[in-house]
């Protein structure tokens, strides 16, 4: 089993069926940033888009029922969108404030 395959392993196992989000940052073709933005924004799982400086050009927040919809999400969908260079997937462990409201008691957390 090679590492990319013990990855998956271990993060399938972690999530499992569980509702997962994310945020993925694409680094894109500058000339394509607004309209990459524009195709990404179509999505029904993605819930915010960020055109940003730094590293990245732009950042999206997601949700999806389980770690295996996020992973088809950002091999199929977004490796079909024209003028993605780049992406990086951090999975959220847990939210402490969301849409501007504080999570009384994290998942997990007692």
């Amino acid at each position: 089993m090679n590492k990319n395959e013990e990855y998956e392993k271990v993060i399938s196992r972690y999530y499992g069926d569980e509702q997962v989000s994310a945020i993925i940052m694409l680094k894109v073709d500058t000339k394509e940033a607004d309209a990459v933005a524009k195709k990404v924004t179509q999505f029904d799982k993605v819930e915010d888009v960020f055109m940003v400086t730094g590293d990245v050009d732009i950042i999206c927040k997601v949700k999806f029922a389980n770690y295996k919809e996020l992973k088809g999400f950002v091999l199929e969908s977004l490796a079909g969108i024209s003028g993605i260079k780049d992406t990086k997937t951090q999975m959220v462990v847990t939210t402490f404030k969301e849409a501007g409201k504080a999570i009384t008691e994290a998942k997990g957390e007692s």
